[in-house]
């Protein structure tokens, strides 16, 4: 499949950022790894070839950022008010930079958003907050809480990206119906520690109203076999329907 490295300047963290995209056309997704992953880890832990028909076919192009959780929620070494405002910086990466390359290169107004583990809360989190970029949303083992990262401390900053707690008080119609009108699924195991997290996402989005499918599959663990099944079965529900 074809296969590009992007390696540039990013004025919003203020230093090189780099990404791989994999495909030559179709819906354009970014893709996060679990927590504190590199760009090439998707590729390198089998992710992306479990995708390979869509890559393939035409039907998808993922794009694989970096990520900078070991500076910003995994990051103990600073106050959990520098921790989100990190985060926050990482965020206009994604959005400015990322996204707005995602759109150049496709021709199309709105992308699919993917992660798993750690990396199912930045799309989540992303897609919810900016739902006008984004039309498809997939979370695979995603845990969605960031309360365990910042300690009791809790600001605005901290609200707006924890989607537990800004979702439920959401009364915008604007938002909720770009919300309404994505394709979303939350994947998780039987056995996964995340489980309940996916449940009460799930939910909260009921009770918004926002149509979505909860895959809860057999088995159990955060490692990349699972992620790996996940992807294509996820997929090819988004086509097939």
């Amino acid at each position: 499949m074809k296969e590009k490295y992007h390696k540039w300047y990013t004025q919003f963290l203020s230093r090189d950022f780099e990404m791989l995209v994999f495909g030559h056309s179709g819906l354009p997704i970014i893709l996060f790894p679990p927590a504190k992953g590199k760009y090439y880890d998707c590729k390198d832990n089998g992710l992306i070839n479990s995708a390979a028909e869509f890559i393939e076919e035409g039907r998808v192009r993922i794009y694989c950022p970096d990520t900078i959780d070991g500076e910003s929620w995994f990051n103990f070494n600073i106050h959990p008010a520098d921790r989100v405002k990190t985060h926050i910086a990482y965020e206009k990466v994604i959005l400015n930079d990322v996204t707005g390359f995602a759109k150049y290169e496709s021709n199309l107004e709105k992308l699919g958003i993917a992660g798993c583990a750690f990396g199912a809360y930045h799309a989540l989190n992303t897609a919810f907050k900016y739902p006008y970029e984004f039309s498809a949303l997939i979370c695979m083992s995603g845990a969605f809480n960031i309360q365990p990262f910042i300690f009791g401390y809790y600001d605005d900053n901290c609200y707006f990206n924890n989607p537990p707690d800004y979702l439920p008080g959401l009364e915008d119609g604007w938002y909720l119906d770009n919300i309404r009108s994505m394709k979303i699924i939350l994947g998780a195991r039987k056995n996964d520690h995340c489980l309940q997290d996916n449940k009460k996402m799930s939910e909260i989005l009921n009770n918004k109203s926002i149509i979505h499918q909860l895959e809860i599959m057999q088995g159990g663990g955060l490692n990349w076999e699972q992620w790996n099944r996940m992807l294509p079965l996820f997929l090819s529900k988004f086509f097939n329907e």
